[in-house]
């Protein structure tokens, strides 16, 4: 009864895929775990392109302040340069024209503060970025896993039913060998 059943299985499995021989070793999601594999490859590639761009972007960072800081350097030397003329003191002219030279180094570093703040923007939509790209790199690396692990059950499967197959295929050889000799000793 029970290789009856599994009898039935194995040729209703090779009449609905063709050739049971013929089509057992060919992965039925082959096509689909390529496209998977080369959606992980690209995800990789934008991953690597997303962290050097916030590589960059950081380095871009740096330099804005590291200017900024130059122009707070300037201003604290020209504020105590100034200190030091108001308690030599100098002439009100000089005083108002460095007041005024001041004011122009309030507004560079005003704009430059503005640009350390716009870049620190970047940066942060740039670690958003790669972490975006990350989270898409470790789903599309879950597919290709789940396809597999999938793909090692399919092969578990097809190698157990070929087994189930040529044991009934043998046992059907021996019954018919049996029955030829039982034959050939009844006429004999």
């Amino acid at each position: 009864m029970r290789n009856q059943a599994l009898k039935r299985l194995c040729n209703s499995y090779a009449r609905s895929s063709g050739n049971f021989m013929q089509n057992q070793g060919r992965y039925p999601l082959e096509q689909l775990a390529i496209i998977k594999q080369k959606k992980l490859d690209e995800a990789e590639k934008a991953l690597k392109e997303k962290k050097l761009a916030l590589i960059k972007e950081e380095e871009k960072l740096k330099e804005v302040e590291k200017e900024r800081d130059q122009v707070k350097d300037h201003r604290f030397a020209k504020l105590t340069q100034l200190r030091a003329e108001l308690d030599a003191g100098t002439t009100t002219d000089k005083i108002q024209q460095m007041k005024a030279y001041l004011k122009v180094v309030d507004e560079k570093l005003r704009v430059k503060d503005q640009k350390v703040k716009d870049q620190e923007k970047k940066v942060e939509q740039a670690k958003v970025a790669v972490e975006a790209a990350r989270l898409d790199y470790l789903k599309k690396q879950q597919d290709v896993e789940k396809l597999r692990l999938h793909r090692e059950e399919w092969d578990k499967e097809m190698k157990a039913l070929l087994e189930q197959k040529e044991a009934i295929e043998t046992d059907e050889m021996g019954s018919v060998i049996h029955f030829r000799q039982k034959r050939s000793k009844e006429n004999q």
